[in-house]
């Protein structure tokens, strides 16, 4: 019999769009953009099934719920791709690379898939205790739910580790004297974008003066041309004249 492990009480430990089953079940269903019939996922042998919309808070509470239950081995991505925030393929991508320093989902390809309230332990814990199965763009329950029957079958166990609580906080919803308080994430965002229109200011810049020093050695070219001419034709004048 493979080994089971009690999760942190309560769990799961962050609320959210999702129906609980048993606890001691390997697989855990993210439906992304998708809102199915969480119940028929439950009843296949799902620990956890719901949706996950936004590619940085959202997968922060996936992150937490999964790692405070260490029975929890698989998570089937399913269910259709959100457009703009690319839910799934940013769980991808952060189970198989982690963040940057900037705690950027290294690969995700959403508008801001900035992780914030994860610590560096979470994220090895997150990357050591599951596999990502990617099952993307379908809605199709008989399909999804013989995955998850079909993971469950292949339980290799809890990991022998104790749960690991974690604390969200969503960032944006403080106030100050000027409005609300932008996510760290949006920060970074913003100081990217800016570092790039100084690039471009600069580049302009760069291009106008080679365009002006182009355009005043025309002028200077013309000048030089006219005086030569000039002087060329006087000599001829003086030639003939001599004649």
């Amino acid at each position: 019999m493979v080994l089971k492990k009690k999760p942190s009480d309560p769990w799961p430990t962050i609320t959210g769009e999702y129906e609980v089953g048993n606890p001691e079940s390997p697989v855990a269903v993210c439906t992304c953009g998708s809102h199915l019939h969480n119940a028929d996922l439950i009843k296949a042998g799902a620990a956890l099934a719901g949706p996950c919309k936004t590619e940085n808070i959202g997968i922060e509470k996936m992150v937490a719920n999964v790692i405070a239950n260490p029975n929890i081995r698989f998570v089937l991505v399913t269910g259709m791709e959100v457009k703009g925030h690319i839910t799934g393929q940013a769980v991808e991508a952060f189970t198989q690379s982690g963040i940057d320093k900037e705690g950027r989902i290294i690969g995700a390809k959403g508008a801001i898939p900035f992780i914030q309230n994860l610590t560096p332990e979470a994220i090895e814990r997150w990357k050591e205790q599951v596999e990502a199965v990617m099952m993307l763009n379908t809605e199709d329950i008989g399909a999804i739910t013989s995955k998850v029957k079909e993971l469950a079958s292949k339980d290799p166990g809890a990991l022998d580790v104790e749960p690991m609580a974690i604390e969200i906080k969503e960032g944006g919803e403080e106030e100050e004297a000027g409005g609300l308080k932008p996510m760290a994430a949006e920060m970074v965002e913003v100081r990217g974008r800016m570092r790039g229109i100084d690039t471009a200011v600069t580049n302009v810049g760069l291009l106008n003066k080679l365009q002006a020093g182009i355009y005043v050695g025309k002028i200077e070219g013309i000048a030089l041309g006219m005086t030569v001419v000039l002087v060329l034709f006087g000599l001829i004048l003086r030639v003939a004249g001599g004649v």
